[in-house]
């Protein structure tokens, strides 16, 4: 090949140094799209394929957890929700509050539980985690359509539930959440690779966050009830996205622009200091896990 005809030669793939510090892949990542797609496919497949009740456990679990929360803070602690159901204004949180969950610890193990796939053959890490992301698009969507059977059938009893007119931005919400749940889950799945103690204490740092999220009780009760605490909930991004939820859907509670605006600019932080340390972990990783 002379020096004319390499110049004009076009190649498929290009092999260059990782040097950059920070790059998301948007390109590469839109180049193995088809295995994005599998990944989410395996993970929708996989995750209760050896269960009795299989996907009927995305039913089962936010329908007994609403119903214990009823129980032990609406009914035994008294907690009012207003004129909303107490059932159905847990189940709104609930269901928001476990997409994140469900995105947080899926891909807080991203290393660990993809090792074997990472050794051998090459692909953008970062497909992993996005394509749990969305998988859990589908146990999100199932839920939610258990809250909308749930919403018309008190509808229907005559309680007083009415949809807010900004509830046509309710999907921004999601994936608010998502991205949430992508930034830190990814932060953490870079600790775990070096601490593996850490993956111990996620399900338990879970359960303590969501009771600083309001998942049972309205954001203004924390406020009433104990200010001296109150800033635990007003500093959370996650407690913002679960009351906007509410509003949105039941017409209860407040909207705080300033809150939501301090939600975003959290979850943007977290995404790119999730990405960072994700890719400067993608490059060592395999030595440690």
């Amino acid at each position: 090949m002379n020096h004319s005809e390499h110049t004009n030669t076009t190649w498929l793939f290009e092999i260059t140094p990782k040097n950059k510090f920070f790059t998301l892949n948007l390109k590469e990542v839109w180049q193995y799209r088809d295995l994005l797609l599998l990944f989410v496919k395996r993970d929708v497949v996989t995750m209760y394929k050896q269960t009795v009740l299989g996907p009927l456990w995305y039913l089962i679990q936010p329908l007994f957890t609403s119903i214990t929360f009823t129980i032990i803070f609406n009914n035994l602690a008294g907690i009012s929700t207003g004129t909303v159901p107490p059932f159905l204004f847990n189940l709104a949180g609930i269901t928001v509050w476990n997409y994140f969950t469900a995105c947080l610890t899926g891909t807080s193990n991203t290393f660990g539980a993809n090792a074997g796939i990472f050794g051998k053959v090459y692909f953008p890490r970062i497909i992993v985690p996005i394509s749990i992301v969305i998988s859990n698009l589908i146990k999100f969507g199932i839920q939610f359509l258990i809250f909308i059977v749930f919403y018309l059938y008190y509808y229907a009893q005559g309680a007083t539930v009415s949809l807010n007119p900004l509830a046509v931005f309710f999907p921004f919400l999601i994936v608010l959440m998502g991205v949430l749940g992508l930034g830190l889950g990814m932060f953490i799945s870079s600790l775990v690779t070096k601490y593996r103690d850490f993956s111990y204490l996620i399900s338990f740092g879970v359960q303590l966050l969501m009771y600083v999220s309001a998942v049972m009780y309205p954001l203004a009760l924390i406020k009433e009830k104990i200010p001296n605490y109150a800033w635990l909930v007003q500093y959370n991004p996650l407690a913002y996205i679960i009351e906007t939820t509410r509003y949105m859907l039941l017409n209860v509670g407040s909207i705080s622009i300033l809150g939501l605006a301090y939600t975003v600019g959290v979850t943007i932080a977290l995404l790119l200091v999730g990405v960072l340390i994700f890719n400067k972990t993608e490059k060592s990783f395999i030595d440690t896990v």
